[in-house]
């Protein structure tokens, strides 16, 4: 029987799957396909960390080395320091022995405690599963819908004072990259003053790039987007992705909260040094940490009167509960955040709730001027429009830990000034960098192989889409000018006669897509794996409504198939309003659209006609899906996402009902008159717990019987789905 593996994650697409995977095992069952579960939830990786469960994790990290792979991603958490211990206190509670996170290691026992758990934190999942290059674009039945559905852009003002800030010269990463390609496989070592700070095996062909950011620059830099801010009367907002970036923006992060509250900080050293109050992980830490102290509600004080002063506004997570964009580092991640800004008309939301334009504060110019083009097209050219807008499509270098998301064992604060060096095995120096005590300093990578691949599969997909693709390369950059020569040697390899194959640095990238975008024409980016988390959020977003609706396919350099369900950023607010209301806002279209690739991965590898038939039957359901609209409403006593699983179930019942494969007609005939037959019950019994509230056993870590029956209320659903 061939096999499909679903990851059980977190969050929202986690109580979606109590619901959708009975449907989805009884159809594919009846093709000989059985979907099995693998944990990589945060909680599941907490207990494996602690040798209280299966490292699933790992097992799947050695199944996308197998040519048959099939894995379906779902979102997963990209933990938080804070995520993390409210994940540890979680478990606690439920019966675990497990130990508290060590934040601040005291003895070498605690010193290994935290490296176990550090292993939990950040993208922790991605660098392990991408084991290929990415393929997202806009499926068309999805991009047309959109268009005959459009959801609401807001306008920008008529001299938007709306604009995005990035650091700019010799300070950033951009401005002190350097960038060398590995003549051979070898051992290279970074060092700080001499001192080795880690050795890595290098592959020869591996371009190697080390740069940093100037914490001197970067104080100056926030120091004058603020003034600035306050200057223009506009509200001033931080977006930075500490839950990828786990190192560096964190910490990137704590000097921006120090830096818009530099009196308060001042005022309270000496109480927040003793009670170890870390700014990089916000102030909802900094908040527990100072509870019940005598100054508590004098500190609280001088931080609302900075709110409330002549100082720059400060953008908000949540108005109604005050919760700034300060709260937590992971609580404004950019490629969810900033595609936002651009949908409100480059505004984000004050205190009293009100939109207000604002500057978006982006340190890193490495993907700051890709945003700051973005808004800077709207401003000149107003808001896009939905119903005729192109679409982008992507093709991401992300195979082997690529690039700056690959970054985490390779980035420093440094702990004194002097020389950081990056020597070959031989004792050669490979590039060599001046740095402050502080200073931020990383080295990413990008392997040949992986390198290869996405200029193959870029070739194939600018061949079947007829369509201009655009390598957002910069010359400029030192990464950019190594990997450019590669790509064009590669390219060599191929026949790209009548194809339409350009290098762009980032700026006329972003340009020529916009312009092609607002003349309603496609274009493929081609961009590193940084771009391409922010341009498949951005786009999307867009031009869908939500980065969920892409599909996210990576072909796995073995030959298998991950299948992702595009992303998990607004899932914590679905969580809370299911267990308030019982009302899951959930869209499972992602998953819907992974299931159909993967089946149709199998059904091609395997001349299979059944599954060939099953995945047809199942690609008329999605477009029913979408035709009907029955995408999950916002509020309670509107169908949810139980109801969409429900007449996805309908409708892929009755297209195998009508198909051509007799043995599933015959199957499926008696199915699909049940579920209509029993329509105004099932959903009857599916809206009747609609606005009670929810008990599922825990946030990270749920109870499976009372998630399950949770997001399972329809028993005549239940009794027709176990049947098949």
């Amino acid at each position: 029987m061939a096999k499909i593996i679903w990851s059980v994650i977190d969050e929202a697409p986690a109580l979606a799957t109590y619901s959708l995977l009975p449907i989805v095992n009884a159809f594919t069952q009846a093709a000989g396909v059985e979907v099995v579960t693998s944990d990589i939830s945060l909680a599941g990786r907490v207990l494996a960390a602690m040798g209280l469960a299966e490292d699933e994790l790992s097992k799947l990290g050695e199944v996308v080395f197998q040519e048959d792979a099939n894995i379906i991603k779902l979102p997963n958490i990209s933990a938080s320091v804070g995520q993390l211990k409210d994940c540890i206190a979680e478990l606690q509670g439920q019966g675990y022995d497990i130990p508290n996170y060590p934040e601040n290691p005291a003895n070498d026992e605690e010193k290994a405690l935290q490296a176990k758990y550090s292993t939990c934190l950040g993208s922790a999942v991605n660098p392990v599963l991408r084991e290929g290059n990415s393929d997202r674009r806009a499926a068309k039945a999805v991009k047309n819908f959109a268009k005959k559905n459009p959801h609401k852009l807001r306008a920008f003002s008529e001299n938007s004072k709306a604009y995005v800030a990035h650091m700019e010269g010799k300070g950033d990463f951009y401005g002190n990259e350097k960038s060398v390609t590995s003549a051979k496989d070898q051992k290279v070592t970074i060092a700080l003053n001499g001192k080795e700070l880690k050795t890595i095996n290098a592959l020869a062909g591996e371009i190697l790039d080390g740069t940093f950011m100037s914490v001197s620059a970067l104080k100056a830099f926030y120091k004058k987007t603020i003034e600035d801010a306050k200057a223009n009367g506009v509200l001033w907002s931080l977006h930075l992705k500490a839950t990828m970036m786990k190192i560096s923006d964190p910490i990137m992060f704590g000097y921006g909260f120090v830096a818009f509250f530099e009196d308060v900080f001042a005022k309270h050293a000496d109480t927040f040094k003793e009670l170890n109050v870390n700014p990089n992980q916000g102030m909802s830490d900094l908040e527990k940490k100072i509870k019940g102290h005598a100054k508590e509600a004098e500190i609280k004080a001088d931080f609302l009167a900075v709110l409330e002063s002549d100082s720059p506004k400060l953008a908000m997570v949540d108005s109604d509960k005050g919760t700034t964009n300060f709260n937590a580092s992971n609580d404004i991640i950019i490629d969810a955040s900033m595609p936002v800004v651009v949908r409100e008309g480059g505004k984000q939301w004050d205190r009293t709730g009100a939109a207000c334009e604002c500057v978006a504060v982006i340190p890193d110019s490495t993907y700051g001027m890709f945003h700051a083009e973005m808004v800077a097209d709207c401003v000149k050219h107003g808001q896009y429009d939905v119903t005729t807008m192109g679409t982008m499509q992507n093709i991401g270098l992300m195979a082997q830990k690529a690039e700056e998301y690959g970054s985490h064992p390779t980035t420093f604060e440094l702990s004194e000034a002097g020389t950081v060096t990056v020597s070959a095995e031989d004792g050669t120096v490979l590039m060599s960098f001046e740095c402050e005590a502080g200073d931020i300093w990383r080295m990413s990578r990008a392997k040949d192989i992986p390198i290869k691949d996405w200029v193959r599969l870029t070739v194939e997909r600018t061949r079947i889409e007829g369509i201009p693709a655009v390598f957002w390369l910069d010359e400029n950059r030192a990464h950019d000018a190594e990997m450019i020569k590669k790509v064009k040697t590669y390219l060599a390899d191929y026949d790209t006669a009548g194809l339409d194959i350009q290098f762009m640095d980032i700026t006329s990238a972003t340009r020529f897509t916009n312009t092609r975008i607002r003349e309603g024409k496609d274009t493929i980016a081609v961009t590193g794996n940084v771009l391409r988390d922010h341009l498949t959020d951005m786009y999307p977003i867009l031009e869908l409504g939500t980065s969920a609706k892409m599909l996210s396919i990576v072909p796995l350099l073995a030959g298998g198939g991950l299948y992702e369900t595009g992303a998990g950023g607004s899932a914590p607010k679905h969580v809370e309003q299911f267990l308030n209301e019982g009302h899951l806002r959930w869209d499972s279209l992602g998953e819907f659209l992974a299931l159909a690739e993967s089946l149709r991965f199998l059904g091609n590898k395997h001349s299979d006609a059944k599954l060939v038939a099953l995945t047809a039957g199942l690609d008329k359901a999605n477009d029913a899906y979408l035709d009907n609209s029955k995408e999950p409403g916002r509020k309670a006593g509107e169908p949810d996402n139980k109801a969409s699983h429900f007449y996805v179930a309908q409708y892929w019942a009755k297209a195998l009902a009508e198909g051509d494969n007799a043995e599933l007609a015959a199957k499926f005939a008696p199915v699909a008159a049940s579920l209509v037959e029993n329509e105004a019950k099932i959903m009857e019994e599916l809206l009747a717990v609609e606005g009670k509230p929810q008990d599922i056993g825990g946030y990270f870590h749920p109870d499976n019987a009372k998630a399950s029956a949770a997001m399972r209320p329809s028993a005549t659903l239940n009794a027709i789905i176990d049947a098949i």
